[in-house]
């Protein structure tokens, strides 16, 4: 088949270059990206303490439907994040504590969802990342094909299989595979940079030294004028 349905393997991150980056915020990641790559903050931890980083692995399913993601995690390796694309919809969970068990006794490091959850409060008490537009009771049917392996949409990014997958509390941001490895030495730096910042302005130098330029640049204030 030229274009199977179900792509069994692909390209992952290196794993020393997933644990140096899962050092990072996913807030310095996305800056040094060109703030890009955040997914939408509806996709959020079930808990604010969850945190993430891995490979995507990623899966297309039918709202309320969750046949392929059962097949994804036969498939998944060991630090494989389940990147799942489940339209948005909240009408039935795709995933409860049942398939959170599996996916952490595999090794599967997370779980992010443009879908809903269940079990809310198991997973939670299992303390395995599961980031999800939200939860619903309601289980899913497992009839309806999809695919796994391909690019997916998940709030609003696109998610290739492959890429570098990262969340905590502020949400998750995905980096492409190719350009991750490179981004880090100036993530590292902005780390250093800001923890400067935050030391000067502790010490008292509160001011933003940038600000009157960028005033006058957009216009807010005339050419000699300041605050």
């Amino acid at each position: 088949m030229a274009n199977p349905d179900i792509i069994k393997d692909f390209p992952r991150v290196d794993a020393d270059v997933v644990q140096r980056a899962s050092a990072l915020q996913p807030a310095i990641l996305a800056d040094v990206a060109g703030r890009r790559g955040a997914l939408h903050g509806r996709i959020r931890p079930l808990h604010p303490g969850m945190k993430v980083a891995g490979t995507a692995l990623t899966v297309e399913v039918r709202p309320g439907d969750n046949l392929m993601i059962h097949a994804a995690i036969s498939l998944a390796k060991p630090g494989d994040v389940l990147v799942i694309d489940g339209k948005g919809d909240l009408s039935a969970a795709l995933m409860g504590t049942i398939m959170m068990n599996a996916c952490r006794k595999l090794g599967i490091a997370g779980v992010v969802m443009d879908g809903a959850a269940r079990d809310a409060v198991e997973i939670i008490e299992m303390d395995y990342p599961v980031f999800a537009a939200g939860t619903n009771p309601n289980g899913p049917t497992k009839n309806v094909p999809g695919r796994i392996g391909h690019p997916v949409s998940v709030g609003g990014v696109t998610v290739h299989p492959g890429d570098f997958v990262i969340g905590d509390a502020d949400g998750v941001v995905v980096l492409e595979r190719d350009r991750i490895e490179a981004l880090l030495p100036a993530a590292e730096k902005k780390v250093r940079d800001e923890a400067a910042r935050i030391a000067a302005i502790q010490a008292g130098d509160t001011e933003a030294k940038w600000l009157v330029a960028a005033l006058r640049a957009a216009g807010v204030l005339k050419e000699g004028e300041t605050l």
